[in-house]
C-alpha cells in the first residue's frame, strides 16, 4: 500500500518558490488553497513544511466549535509550535477574538522565514462571522510585511473561492491553487500497477490519496475491491460515503438531484423525472438553478455538451469524481451486502456491473489524456485544443471523441473516434459503426477529419488499419499524464 508520499511536483515547486521569494524580500505571501475531501491538502502541506524545515505552524480547525474554543486551541498550537520564539509570550486564556489571535501570532513571528497553516478555513468562517474580516485586517496590518507563509486551507470548495472573491475582505490579497486527485500516472506509480490496472486503479480510487493509502501495492482493481468487501469500515465505503454527507446532509432536492446522475441519468428531462416526487417530475425552474449549483459551486458535477462546429443539445450530466461515481452506481449496493455480512455476494455486485461502469467511466480520462497529448505535440493534429464527444437529441449516434480547436461550438473537426474498454478488442463491426456516425457531425470532412480507435485490448486483425489513424491504448493514456 501507499506508504510514502507521491506526485504533487508541481504543488511542492509552486509552494517552494513562494517561500523563497519571501526569503528574497522580506515581505509575506498567501496561498489558499482548495479541493475537495481526502485530496491531500493536508498532507501536501505538511510535506512541504517537512521539507523545507522552515518553522511553522499548522492549525486545524475544528467543526462546530464555538468561536472562543478554535482561538484557544490555534493559541494552544501557536504556543507549542517551531514559529513561536517565546512560548510565554502567547496568551494562555481564549476571549474568542481573532484579532488578539492573529496579533499573538504576529508579536512571536520569527524574522526568518516561516509558515503558518490554517486548515479548514470554511469552518471558521461558519463559527464567526468576523473571521475573514479580522484575517484580512491583520494581513494588512501585522502580517503582509514579515517573512511568513499564510496557507489556507479548505475543502468547502465554493466557500474556499468565495474567500478570495471581489466581494470579500481577503479579495487579491491570496493566490489560489485548487488541488486535484492524483492523476492516472502517479496513481500508478504509487501502487506499481502497469497502464492498464493504474487506470482501473485511478478509476475506482478517484486518484484519492485518502483511498491508496489502503490499497495494498501491485493489487488490481477488481482484486482490490474483492478484498475491501469484507471490511465494512473500508474506506473506500467510507470516503466517499463521508464525502457525500459533509456536502450534501439532507435529503433535499440537491441530494435526490445528485442521486440520480448517480443512478445513470444523463439528460435533464431523465434527471427531472427521476428526482421528481408523486406530484411529478421536478420543474425545470427548480432543476435548472440546482444543475448549474452543483456544477459550478459545489463541482460534483460535470456538465458536458456536444462538439461539432454547430450548437448542439441536450446537454450532459455526470458525476465528477469517479470514485463518488463509483459508489452511487456500484458500491453503496455493495456496501449493503458487506453491512449484513454477506461479502461474496458484495463482490459479486461490483463483479457484475464494473465492466459496464468502467466503459463509460473510462471516456473522460481518454479525452483529457488526448488533450494533453495533443498539448505536447505528441498527436497528428498539432492544432487540437479540446476534445469532447458528440451526440443527437435521439443519440443515435454517439460518438465517444471528436478533437476540435475550441468546444463546444468549433471551427474545425480534426478527428473523431471511438472508445472500447472492454477485454474484447475493437473489431471491424466497431470500425463499420464509426464511419457510418462520423459523417452525420456537423463539420466533419472525410478528407481532412482523421479516425481515433481508444482501446483496452487493441483492434483485431480484420480492422484496416489504413483507415485508422490513431490507436490510443492505456500505455499511451497514461504517457499522457507523465
Amino acid at each position: 500500500m501507499v506508504s510514502s508520499f507521491v506526485g504533487r511536483k508541481i504543488e511542492l515547486a509552486l509552494l517552494r518558490k513562494r517561500l523563497e521569494r519571501i526569503a528574497t524580500t522580506g515581505a509575506g505571501t498567501a496561498v489558499a488553497i482548495r479541493g475537495r475531501r481526502q485530496v491531500g491538502k493536508s498532507r501536501l502541506v505538511q510535506e512541504f513544511c517537512d521539507r523545507v524545515a522552515a518553522p511553522y505552524l499548522f492549525f486545524t480547525a475544528t467543526k462546530g466549535a464555538s468561536p472562543v474554543e478554535a482561538v484557544e486551541e490555534f493559541l494552544t498550537n501557536l504556543r507549542e509550535s517551531s514559529v513561536s520564539r517565546d512560548g510565554e509570550l502567547v496568551p494562555s486564556g481564549s476571549s474568542g477574538s481573532w484579532p488578539d489571535a492573529f496579533r499573538a501570532l504576529a508579536a512571536v513571528l520569527p524574522d526568518q522565514p516561516s509558515i503558518v497553516v490554517i486548515d479548514e478555513v470554511p469552518w471558521l468562517t461558519e463559527q464567526d462571522d468576523l473571521f475573514d474580516g479580522a484575517l484580512q485586517t491583520a494581513w494588512d496590518r501585522l502580517l503582509a510585511k514579515r517573512p511568513v507563509l499564510l496557507l489556507l486551507l479548505g475543502s468547502d470548495l465554493h466557500m474556499m473561492e468565495r474567500l478570495t472573491a471581489y466581494d470579500r475582505p481577503f479579495y487579491g490579497r491570496a493566490d489560489n491553487l485548487t488541488l486535484g486527485p492524483l492523476n492516472p500516472a502517479e496513481t500508478g506509480e504509487a501502487l506499481g500497477l502497469a497502464p492498464a490496472d493504474a487506470i482501473d486503479a485511478h478509476l475506482a480510487s478517484g486518484g484519492l490519496p485518502g483511498i491508496l493509502r489502503a490499497w495494498p501495492h501491485a493489487t488490481p482493481a477488481l482484486q482490490f475491491l474483492e478484498q475491501e468487501c469484507a471490511d465494512p469500515a473500508s474506506p473506500l465505503f467510507s470516503v466517499p460515503e463521508s464525502s457525500l454527507l459533509a456536502e450534501f446532509p439532507a435529503p433535499d432536492q440537491a441530494r435526490r438531484v445528485l442521486e440520480a446522475v448517480g443512478n445513470g441519468e444523463r439528460t435533464h428531462a431523465n434527471i427531472a423525472a427521476t428526482a421528481g416526487s408523486r406530484e411529478g417530475a421536478l420543474p425545470s425552474g427548480s432543476l435548472s438553478p440546482l444543475l448549474r449549483r452543483l456544477v459550478e459551486e459545489k463541482h460534483v458535477l460535470a456538465m458536458e455538451e456536444p462538439v461539432s462546429t454547430r450548437p448542439g443539445k441536450p446537454a450532459l450530466y455526470r458525476i465528477a469524481d469517479s470514485n463518488l461515481r463509483l459508489y452511487l452506481a456500484v458500491l453503496r449496493s455493495a456496501q449493503d451486502q458487506v453491512r449484513r455480512g454477506r461479502p461474496e455476494a458484495a463482490f459479486r455486485v461490483v463483479e457484475r456491473r464494473w465492466a459496464t461502469w468502467r466503459g463509460r467511466a473510462v471516456e473522460p480520462l481518454v479525452r483529457q489524456s488526448l488533450e494533453l497529448a495533443a498539448a505536447d505535440g505528441a498527436l497528428p493534429w498539432s492544432q487540437v485544443e479540446a476534445v469532447g464527444g458528440w451526440w443527437n437529441r435521439q443519440f443515435d449516434p454517439e460518438v465517444d471523441l471528436v478533437g476540435t480547436d475550441r468546444s463546444p461550438v468549433a471551427q474545425q473537426i480534426f478527428f473523431v473516434g471511438s472508445t472500447k474498454w472492454l477485454l474484447s478488442p475493437f473489431d471491424r463491426h466497431d470500425l463499420t459503426d464509426l464511419t457510418r456516425a462520423a459523417p452525420q457531425i456537423p463539420g466533419f470532412s472525410s478528407h481532412s477529419s482523421g479516425l481515433v480507435v481508444a482501446s483496452l485490448s487493441g483492434i483485431t486483425t480484420d480492422v484496416d488499419k489504413g483507415l485508422v489513424d490513431l490507436i490510443w491504448g492505456p500505455d499511451q493514456l497514461i504517457d499522457a499524464w507523465r
